[in-house]
């Protein structure tokens, strides 16, 4: 890693808009540093915007001075989530650097509580995302003062038939806020890098509640 690596980079593609935030950390503090998120609405063209994109942000020559990474894990769409995922992973391992990966309904129920949405503040509440065709993926957290943004996973995204296998507890639509959530992505990194906490990349990998492959009838 370089002397000069100073800088932290999130990549956010768990909806159709790909997310990249910068921080450039100060030099004594990273919470005096500079920060900024651009928003892409990509949709399907992720697949060959995303190097591009991230050079707006960010140009190739410089990303030697990344020092941390930050990385939505999903649930997302089966491309842009993969795609992001392995990206922040290959630079990560080129660079010997720390690497984040956070799940984007974890980033939902944290910013939903920083807003005073009532429901997040409860002990135990659903974040949902209904899918087109049958079931819904829903991942189970509740207030906890002692975990990161107060909010704590008991239950990571995974596939429901229906609602009646979440319990009781209020629902919470899983509504991706990109650039607010590209935001937090950073500010977990900037935390960690304060704390000098290690992030094996090794162990960041995307999350598909349900397979990208149609079974057969």
């Amino acid at each position: 890693m370089s002397a000069k690596a100073t800088v932290l980079l999130a990549l956010h593609s768990s909806s159709d808009t790909l997310a990249v935030g910068l921080q450039e950390l100060a030099p004594t503090s990273p919470a005096g540093s500079s920060l900024r998120v651009l928003e892409f609405p990509l949709g399907r063209a992720l697949s060959t915007e995303l190097f591009s994109c991230v050079e707006q942000v960010l140009p190739a020559a410089r990303w030697r001075e990344i020092s941390r990474l930050a990385v939505a894990t999903g649930p997302g769409g089966f491309t842009g989530t993969r795609l992001t995922v392995v990206m922040a992973r290959t630079l990560a391992q080129q660079l010997a650097i720390p690497l984040h990966g956070v799940g984007s309904f974890l980033l939902i129920a944290r910013r939903l509580r920083a807003q005073g949405v009532s429901e997040a503040a409860a002990e135990r509440f659903a974040v949902v995302q209904t899918l087109p065709r049958h079931g819904l993926v829903a991942g189970l957290y509740g207030a906890d003062p002692t975990s990161p943004g107060g909010v704590r996973e008991h239950l990571a995204p995974r596939f429901f038939d229906s609602e009646q296998g979440l319990g009781r507890g209020p629902r919470l639509e899983a509504q991706v806020a990109a650039a607010a959530d590209a935001a937090q992505l950073l500010a977990i990194a900037a935390e960690a890098a304060q704390a000098q906490r290690p992030a094996p990349w090794q162990v960041v990998l995307p999350l598909y509640p349900t397979s990208p492959v149609e079974p057969r009838g």
